[in-house]
């Protein structure tokens, strides 16, 4: 007898949805739908139900969630859930897709670290992570020299003053990720990296992976009486302006990359006198002047970095089970290696002249 397989998916900001199935000779069987959603008129049930019935179980979760928009009647209403939600649940049922609990989360307090490290770390730990030979990991930064972390995709001309990179010392590296510039100081900013596997997104497009990845953070916020919310596709904000902005990397081994910087206490005349932030990438925020998109945390919540940083590690440890972890030796003996072959060579930081 085929074994009665279990998924659930709780929507960011919605309901539970639930999916019980077999998978006979390759294909769904049985299947029936469930949750504390809303949904008219009741006969829509069904046709999600019949949908997926003898859907091939190797399906992607865009295939899944198609079946199931063309199979709902024309009148139907969906709330708190979704086609998307339905296919990750069905996903997760067949043990494609995870959630934060099917992990074992590791989690590594600020180490101060060349910021070329850093970056470098990013890639290895990344890696690591896919390889299956780390835990799915949240990492928190620190450094202790003035810097600019680029995109991968971004024009160093473009991007960088030289006088001001001169005239400030700053240490400019380029990382594995798109986005925008990140001005780095210490102590004015908070960044911390995720590695995880891509499954635990399976089914999400790129801008609810954003906001699925980040609602830890958004809690940790909110617990420290900031109403923070994400701004598509990657900005972190408030109703007093922007204070933070992600980016991913995806791995061809299956592990993904995701980190967010946030400003605590940027010194923004500093910060424009070395990025070069044009009106065009000013013109769709509403503001005039650069500085009116630093909105320190350190205002808004009254509370010194270490405090925020310790708060954001105490949510993440209580939400997921996260356990202490260090850097191995050999992790960063590696990312060093990466340093000298890539991140702190002129022929990768210029990539993009």
């Amino acid at each position: 007898m085929a074994i009665l397989l279990h998924g659930e998916y709780k929507v960011h900001g919605g309901k539970l949805v639930v999916v019980d199935t077999h998978v006979a000779d390759g294909r769904l069987s049985g299947v029936r739908v469930s949750g504390d959603f809303f949904l008219e008129p009741d006969e829509a049930l069904d046709a999600i139900n019949n949908a997926l019935e003898g859907l091939s179980a190797s399906l992607p979760a865009e295939a899944i969630a198609e079946a199931v928009t063309a199979a709902l009647p024309p009148d139907a209403v969906l709330f708190g859930f979704s086609p998307q939600a339905v296919a990750i649940t069905v996903r997760r049922a067949l043990t494609k897709a995870s959630s934060w609990i099917d992990h074992e989360w590791d989690i590594i307090a600020p180490t101060v670290l060349p910021t070329a490290v850093n970056v470098a770390l990013d890639e290895v730990l990344t890696e690591e992570v896919g390889a299956g030979r780390r835990n799915p990991t949240l990492r928190f930064w620190d450094w202790d020299e003035p810097s600019v972390v680029i995109g991968s995709f971004q024009s160093y001309r473009n991007e960088l003053d030289p006088a001001g990179v001169e005239k400030y010392g700053i240490h400019v590296v380029r990382r594995i990720s798109g986005g925008g510039a990140m001005f780095m100081e210490a102590g004015n900013c908070i960044t911390y990296s995720l590695y995880l596997p891509q499954t635990l997104v399976d089914g999400l497009n790129f801008e609810d992976s954003y906001k699925f990845l980040d609602a830890w953070v958004l809690a940790a916020l909110e617990s420290m009486g900031i109403e923070a919310y994400y701004v598509p596709l990657n900005d972190i904000a408030t109703d007093k302006g922007k204070i933070g902005g992600a980016a991913q990397k995806r791995l061809s081994n299956g592990a993904m990359l995701h980190h967010v910087t946030m400003s605590y206490d940027i010194d923004a005349d500093k910060m424009v006198e070395v990025l070069r932030i044009g009106k065009e990438k000013l013109s769709d925020k509403g503001t005039r002047s650069a500085k009116k998109r630093v909105d320190p945390l350190r205002r808004q919540s009254g509370m010194s970095r270490e405090d925020i940083l310790a708060r954001m590690a105490e949510t993440f440890t209580a939400r997921y089970g996260a356990r202490p972890a260090s850097l191995t030796d050999e992790e960063l003996e590696e990312a060093r290696r990466r340093v000298e072959g890539k991140f702190g060579t002129e022929e990768w930081l210029h990539r993009v002249p």
